[in-house]
């Protein structure tokens, strides 16, 4: 194997560590930048239901770059952060006016929980 191979065979085996938080493992990847990214292991999902600042793309090497091209082609999969499935994290605010509808929704409902039930007429 030359040297060459032997780098590209490091870079396509990411390493599994286990989540501080579920303990659960999280593959290690590179982004071209060499930042390092923690995605879900093994999982791959249609590009076009991830927002775009959340899609993993894989390449050639075997470093992983957001993709944010808008709209995707409806067979691209994608990968994604391991925080976005973890079941001990509070997911991240993905969509802002989803998080308003979100809190909105757990007002009315606490409201609602608050309220005694009338008897019903009869």
């Amino acid at each position: 194997m030359s040297d060459s191979d032997e780098k590209l065979r490091r870079l396509r085996t990411a390493p599994e560590l286990p989540c501080p938080a579920c303990g659960l493992p999280q593959e290690e990847a590179r982004t071209p930048e060499h930042d390092l990214v923690r995605l879900e292991p093994a999982l791959r999902v249609p590009a076009h239901v991830v927002p775009a600042e959340r899609r993993w793309i894989e390449l050639s090497d075997g470093r992983v770059t957001v993709y944010g091209v808008c709209p995707v082609d409806g067979a691209q999969q994608c990968r994604i952060e391991h925080v976005l499935v973890c079941p001990d994290q509070d997911l991240p605010d993905l969509w802002p006016w989803l998080t308003v509808v979100r809190e909105e929704t757990r007002r009315r409902a606490e409201r609602r929980r608050a309220t005694p039930e009338l008897p019903e007429a009869g």
